[in-house]
C-alpha cells in the first residue's frame, strides 16, 4: 500500500490509478468519476442538494480527476449541467464523456432510441448543456433493436466527421457488436456492467484489452455476498486498513491497464474514500485471492 487511509478520508489523489489515453491520444486519470447519482431518486430531476453535488464535483478535480461520465438521459439533463455549472470553463486535462440512446418517461424508466436524427438532435444538446464545442468521448447509451447498428455508429462517426464529437464509445454491448460498429466507425471505449462479484463482460473486456479499447466498468462498487465480515473483501480490508468498496476499485485498476472506474456519490466524504483506493497495492496473492473467490 503506498499511503495511509482511514477508509474514509485520505490525502491521496486519483494521480497513482495511473492514465490511459482514449483513441490512443486523449489522456485520462483512470480512476474517475460517474455522475448518475447526482440527479434525484430513480436517476429523475435534480439532486435534493444541489450545493453539495456542485462542491462533489469541484472536490473531484481537487483530487486529480481528470475523467468524468454522464449522460443526456440521467436527469434528463440534470447532470450535464451539473457539470458546467460546477467545472466550466473547463480545466485542460478535463475529460468529459456522455451518451445518447436512452430516453427517460419517468424516475427508472429507461427507453432506448437510437434514430440517427434523434442522436444528433441529442449531441447537440449535450454540446449545449456541457458548454463544449467538440464532446471528448460520445457514446451510444444502447444499441436501439429497432434502428439498424451502422445507421445509428453511422451518425456517430458523421458527428465526427464534422468536429462536434472527438472519440466514439459504445455501452451495453457484446464482442459482436463491438466488432460490428468497428466496421463503421473507430470505437474508444466500451462500457458495460462490471465488478468484482458480476464479471458477465469479461469477454468484451479481454477484447477491448486486446484492442486497446478503454473499458468503463458501470456499478463497480457492488461487492455483495463478498463484503460480508467472513468473505474474502473483509479480510483484505482488514490487512490494509481499507474498507471494501477500496479493496473492489483496486481490483479493477488492477485487473487490466485498459480499465476506466467511475464511481459515482453525492458525498465529498465517499468520494475521498473512493479517490484513496488509487493508493492501494494488492499484493499478487491478494488479487489472485480476490479473483478466485468472485
Amino acid at each position: 500500500m503506498t499511503t495511509e487511509t482511514t477508509g474514509t478520508t485520505t490525502d491521496t489523489t486519483a494521480a497513482p490509478s495511473g492514465t490511459f489515453a482514449i483513441g490512443g491520444d486523449l489522456p485520462v486519470v483512470r480512476l474517475g468519476y460517474g455522475t448518475m447519482q447526482l440527479t434525484g431518486d430513480g436517476v429523475w430531476g435534480p439532486p435534493k442538494d444541489h450545493d453539495a453535488a456542485v462542491r462533489v464535483l469541484r472536490r473531484s478535480v481537487e483530487l486529480g480527476v481528470t475523467f468524468f461520465d454522464t449522460a443526456d438521459s440521467y436527469g434528463p439533463v440534470v447532470a450535464e449541467q451539473l457539470l458546467k455549472e460546477a467545472l466550466h470553463p473547463y480545466a485542460d486535462d478535463v475529460v468529459i464523456a456522455t451518451k445518447a440512446g436512452l430516453t427517460r418517461q419517468g424516475p427508472g424508466i429507461w427507453t432506448p432510441v437510437g434514430r440517427p436524427e434523434y442522436l444528433r438532435q441529442q449531441a447537440e444538446l449535450s454540446l449545449r448543456n456541457l458548454g463544449l464545442e467538440a464532446i471528448d468521448l460520445f457514446q451510444l447509451h444502447r444499441i436501439d433493436p429497432a434502428v439498424p447498428l451502422e445507421d445509428q455508429v453511422g451518425e456517430l462517426k458523421k458527428l465526427q466527421d464534422e468536429g462536434k464529437i472527438r472519440h466514439i464509445g459504445l455501452s451495453e454491448v457484446s464482442v459482436e457488436q463491438t466488432k460490428a460498429a468497428q466496421q463503421v466507425a473507430t470505437i474508444a471505449t466500451v462500457q458495460n456492467l462490471y465488478n468484482l462479484a458480476a464479471r458477465d463482460a469479461e469477454p468484451l473486456l479481454d477484447y477491448a484489452e486486446e484492442q486497446g479499447i478503454g473499458f468503463i466498468p458501470w456499478f463497480p462498487l457492488a461487492t455483495g455476498e463478498l463484503s460480508k465480515s467472513d468473505g474474502p473483501l473483509a479480510a483484505a480490508s482488514a490487512e490494509h486498513g481499507a474498507t471494501p468498496s477500496q479493496l473492489a476499485l483496486a481490483w479493477l485498476l488492477r485487473r487490466s491497464p485498459v480499465m476506466l472506474p467511475i464511481p459515482g456519490t453525492k458525498s465529498v466524504e465517499h468520494l475521498e474514500s473512493n479517490v484513496a483506493a488509487a493508493g492501494i497495492e494488492l499484493t499478487d496473492d491478494e488479487f489472485a485471492k480476490l479473483t478466485a473467490a468472485a
